[in-house]
């Protein structure tokens, strides 16, 4: 996954990176290993049964359900709960645009306008201004959790995390010494990543995900999620995951309204481009694990018989890290989540926006263009360590487009120091988020 530059650093990235380095005389890069809670900690489960306030009611149950599958489903749907120990966490003080959930299942392929296929980070929802150990910490972790969900070995799990760690901080020094516009030009293609499987057998599984991404993603989801009713397309209901609202849902969201707004805050050649589209039909579709509960639906656009695509629209609530980050910038957060991904992410959905309805925010993006997610059950040991080490490598890159890759490089610097006290705290967090998880279930399986 290196890639070799024509430049060393210049006098301004050699000023950063020493600027970088001398953090560590306030913040020693060991003093990011290990984990304890702090005093006062709130309970997890108060936190979860907060943070479903304001979602659907009626969805909050699947959510509940997902989180409570195992460890790992939790750790996805806990972001919340680990936002609030990340501010009891030493920092370096160097700030980047974050994800604010950058575990691992939050990576993966998408399509770019060009129509190549990526891989890089893909979710925005909790994004703001914060610590870049923040990101990194969430994402070594979501490494031995993934480990620990496949029954692999604790050596194997702490391999799969320094990898993780020495690959992130080995792209930031590549990227220290890069010009402004390669790293902001920087990008990790599914060939790349198909050129670098190790088995014959690696190989063919990439390029089946490859060649299926390839195909023509949009025309397969309007062929797999719709259907053609009394010469009209509409959604296939699939409840509870998929349905057509009603006026007794109390949605307290208007579709039509929504794709209105977000029409007039996309730039003028792609507006020409949607108005040559009009809205079908519209249902609300539950993802992910944290995002259940929240306002989720798609939209199915037309302008032929044999020309139509869908919408996602998803509901922006405040960042999780906000409490601890302070307000956004942003009023509207969806605005907040577009900014950061179009800032953080190396290409974006040629219809990614923002829109407003009523009081609350939302943004939307094409769904499931050419989109590719990893089977980390299906993984083994070597292939989870290289799968922890492409998702190291996007994060350095979006947190280099978004921030100062000198300064993290030189704090980070070019020893194993900081990996093995990344290690350490993933390790004592996985047990927290163990523990979490165990007190999580038991509460959620008890009789009301």
């Amino acid at each position: 996954m290196s890639t070799s530059t024509a430049f060393l650093p210049g006098a301004r990235a050699r000023e950063k990176l020493a600027a970088g380095k001398a953090l560590r005389a306030t913040v020693p890069r060991s003093s990011h290993g290990g984990w304890t809670a702090a005093p006062g900690r709130p309970d997890p489960v108060a936190v979860i049964e907060a943070s479903n306030a304001g979602r659907l009611a009626r969805l909050v149950p699947i959510r509940m359900e997902r989180m409570a599958e195992s460890a790992f489903g939790f750790y996805r749907g806990a972001a919340a709960i680990m936002a609030a120990d990340l501010a009891h966490t030493p920092v370096s003080g160097v700030n980047v645009q974050i994800s604010g959930d950058a575990h691992c299942m939050n990576f993966g392929g998408f399509a770019t306008p060009e129509r190549n296929l990526l891989f890089d980070l893909n979710d925005f929802d909790e994004t703001m201004p914060g610590p870049w150990e923040w990101d990194l910490k969430r994402l070594v972790t979501s490494i031995v959790v993934a480990a620990r969900h496949n029954d692999f070995s604790a050596r194997d799990a702490k391999i799969a995390a320094l990898a993780a760690t020495q690959a992130y901080r080995t792209r930031m020094q590549e990227l220290a010494a890069a010009s402004a516009l390669e790293v902001w030009y920087a990008r990790l293609d599914a060939t790349d990543i198909l050129d670098a499987a190790r088995s014959a057998g690696a190989r063919r599984r990439r390029g089946r995900i490859r060649d299926q991404a390839a195909t023509d993603s949009v025309r397969a989801a309007v062929a797999k999620f719709t259907h053609v009713v009394d010469g009209a397309r509409r959604f296939v209901d699939d409840p509870p995951t998929l349905y057509h609202s009603t006026a007794t849902d109390d949605d307290d969201f208007d579709v039509a309204e929504i794709v209105g707004t977000y029409a007039w805050n996309l730039p003028p050649d792609v507006r020409v481009l949607l108005d040559r589209y009009t809205l079908l039909d519209c249902a609300i579709k539950v993802v992910g694990v944290g995002s259940v509960g929240t306002r989720c639906a798609v939209a199915l656009f037309a302008a032929d018989d044999d020309d139509a695509f869908i919408l996602q629209i998803k509901e922006a609530l405040p960042s999780v890290l906000s409490p601890h980050l302070g307000p956004s910038e942003f009023t509207n957060h969806g605005e907040r989540v577009v900014r950061g991904h179009r800032v953080m992410q190396a290409a974006s959905d040629v219809f990614l926006g923002w829109a407003l309805s009523s009081t609350r925010s939302f943004y939307v993006r094409q769904f499931r263009d050419m989109k590719t997610s990893a089977d980390l059950e299906a993984m083994d040991a070597y292939q989870l360590r290289e799968y922890a080490q492409y998702c190291a490598w996007a994060l350095a890159g979006a947190h280099a487009r978004a921030g100062d890759a000198a300064a993290i490089a030189g704090y980070a610097g070019k020893s194993t120091v900081l990996d093995r006290a990344l290690l350490a705290f993933a390790l004592d967090y996985a047990d927290q988020n163990q523990r979490d998880y165990e007190r999580f279930a038991a509460a959620t399986s008890a009789p009301a």
